[in-house]
């Protein structure tokens, strides 16, 4: 190999994370997982949703509070307030891209069968198609996501406004 050849070589592998974005696993967290939801409601032909802080600082309080508890359990309802939707996800801390994480919920479309709130399921299970059916709500439009760790587990936490999976109602 050439001096010159081995020096383009050396050139291009230095340069690859600029010309890759050099993302690493939870840069530009919001975006990503914005855009993870967006491209399937896009694939499901329903409306992009839009971010939320308040929503996301709703969902970072409640993804603090499992982590420290060690928890894996959906908030309480609040009955004052509007309800929010709610995924959850749980996994080996710094193992998964926020991709990956919604990624576990768009899977549950292996299952679903369109139709009205619960039947939505191949199944008959609606737990195996719940994460789905409420990130593809054609009627939410705004979403906020936090993740926080534990000693066990990293947690993920999305809130939606409008909330979804309304009984007798269809998702998309």
């Amino acid at each position: 190999m050439t001096l010159g050849r081995t020096f383009l070589c050396l050139a291009i592998a230095l340069s690859a994370p600029l010309l890759t974005g050099a993302i690493g696993r939870t840069s530009n967290l919001e975006d990503r997982l914005l855009a993870a939801h967006n491209r399937e409601r896009a694939t499901a032909g329903v409306p992009p949703l839009a971010w939320d802080d308040t929503l996301a600082a709703d969902a970072q309080a409640w993804a603090n509070n499992l982590a420290a508890r060690g928890a894996f359990q959906h908030s309480p309802d609040d009955p004052d307030a509007d309800p929010q939707g709610e995924n959850l996800w749980a996994g080996t801390p710094d193992a998964w891209s926020p991709e990956e994480m919604v990624g576990l919920w768009i899977a549950e479309k292996a299952d679903y069968a369109p139709g009205p709130i619960p039947a939505v399921s191949k199944s008959g299970d609606f737990e195996k198609v719940g994460h789905y059916t409420q990130l593809i709500w054609r009627n939410t439009q705004r979403v906020g996501c936090a993740v926080a760790k534990g000693a066990k587990e990293e947690i993920l936490v999305c809130r939606y406004s409008a909330a979804g999976n309304v009984i007798g109602e269809q998702p998309a």
